[in-house]
């Protein structure tokens, strides 16, 4: 039995037209012989009446008072209702369907309600179900604990549920619908030369997710590389192939041509604060302190950069003056620069390669962009800038990099 997943978003499952549009690609995978698990998210987005974040405005407008534990409860319903709708859908159509929520799929996870983690599958009930001839719907984003409590699994849930069940089931394919054509050179509403890409390594999709990039969550990425599942990308509304997300061994086997690229991709994030904190005479564990503090506190810092004068950092804009506070009472006087930018170079083609970090200057200085502060990996080289930079800034590595060229 050839297995395959396919998770359709949100966007893909809104109206009517949308899932008929998916219903379309389940019938072409049942066409082609597979055996198939379709993972759903909850339908629409925020303002839609079963969207995920419509349902929490309605405990907002009602008291505001939910525990994370009552709060999951609710949280997992927009993907049931997903689930029974498609579940309907297929089954007038002739396609037997049934539905397994995370919990009877035998999803166990953590406690940790709301960011519950994904400990062990057991598949045992889904193959049953496929080898009853039945298209298994699971509602994602949601598990249940060993004492058979519902939990959610947090930003990216329903791709880390398609994903985890890939893994599991030992599917050929985890294919991830969304409203896009696949991964972009950059995203498209910035660049509009931006191209679709064929294929990309784990790594290089896992750091543009990471760095900026929306398309699939790191976290669903990095599970389906611990056991080589290769994930497709592609849009609920074409029959192109997408992106395809695997090792750079599998892309040559599976008849990929396999470009000698340096570089493969431009991410960004926005609303990001550069942190500066200068040592203070006779005393050497700044760092210690700073990041303690931090830590402690709850802010997530980034970018960072520690030299016998000082440490440099980023939090996110809504953090900074929290964390300047926090930083004045242990007797430092930080420099705060909001509203910049990361901007980021990604590429595995760039490893032990001279001279990338000149072109990115090159590039920059010609729009007399300035750094602000920079790093690197051995597959990423990432910039600040000012925010009102960004754009011009992503543009221009674009350019130079040659992206705009369709050989991706």
């Amino acid at each position: 039995m050839k297995i395959l997943v396919q998770k359709f978003g949100g966007s893909s499952l809104t109206t009517e037209d949308c899932r008929n549009r998916a219903i379309y690609h389940i019938e072409k995978a049942i066409d082609e012989g597979y055996a198939l698990v379709v993972v759903v998210s909850a339908m629409g987005r925020k303002g839609d009446p079963y969207a995920t974040d419509t349902l929490l405005q309605l405990v907002r407008n009602n008291g505001n008072q939910l525990p994370s534990r009552e709060m999951d409860m609710l949280m997992h319903t927009g993907e049931i209702i997903s689930a029974t709708v498609m579940c309907s859908m297929l089954n007038a159509r002739g396609i037997k369907a049934t539905i397994l929520t995370g919990g009877q799929a035998n999803i166990i996870t953590s406690d940790d309600f709301s960011n519950a983690q994904i400990l062990t599958i057991d598949p045992a009930r889904i193959h049953k179900e496929l080898k009853a001839g039945n298209v298994v719907i699971v509602p994602g984003f949601q598990g249940r604990t060993e004492e058979w409590e519902i939990t959610t699994l947090g930003r990216g849930g329903s791709d880390t549920t398609a994903t985890a069940l890939g893994v599991a089931l030992s599917a050929e394919m985890v294919d991830i619908f969304t409203d896009v054509e696949g991964i972009m050179t950059a995203d498209p509403r910035i660049v509009q030369e931006a191209q679709p890409l064929a294929m990309v390594t784990y790594t290089e999709i896992c750091n543009m997710a990471h760095l900026g990039a929306k398309v699939i969550h790191p976290r669903a990425v990095e599970i389906a590389m611990q056991a080589n599942v290769p994930i497709r990308v592609r849009s609920t509304f074409s029959d192109d192939p997408g992106t395809l997300v695997t090792t750079m061994l599998e892309i040559g086997k599976m008849g990929y041509t396999v470009h000698d690229r340096l570089v493969m991709g431009i991410a960004h994030v926005p609303n990001i604060t550069q942190v500066k904190v200068a040592n203070r005479e006779g005393h050497y564990d700044t760092q210690l302190q700073v990041f303690k503090t931090m830590a402690t506190n709850n802010i997530s810092v980034d970018f960072i950069n520690v030299n016998p004068l000082g440490v440099a950092y980023t939090v996110h804009d809504e953090m900074g003056e929290k964390a300047a506070r926090l930083l004045m009472d242990l007797g430092y006087e930080p420099q705060l620069l909001p509203h910049c930018a990361k901007v980021s170079v990604i590429g595995a083609g760039m490893t032990g390669v001279p001279g990338v970090m000149a072109q990115i200057v090159e590039a920059l200085t010609q729009e007399d962009i300035q750094i602000l502060q920079s790093a690197d990996s051995h597959t990423t080289i990432w910039v600040l800038v000012h925010e009102m930079d960004m754009v011009r800034a992503v543009r221009a590595l674009h350019q130079q990099f040659n992206l705009h060229a369709h050989h991706m």
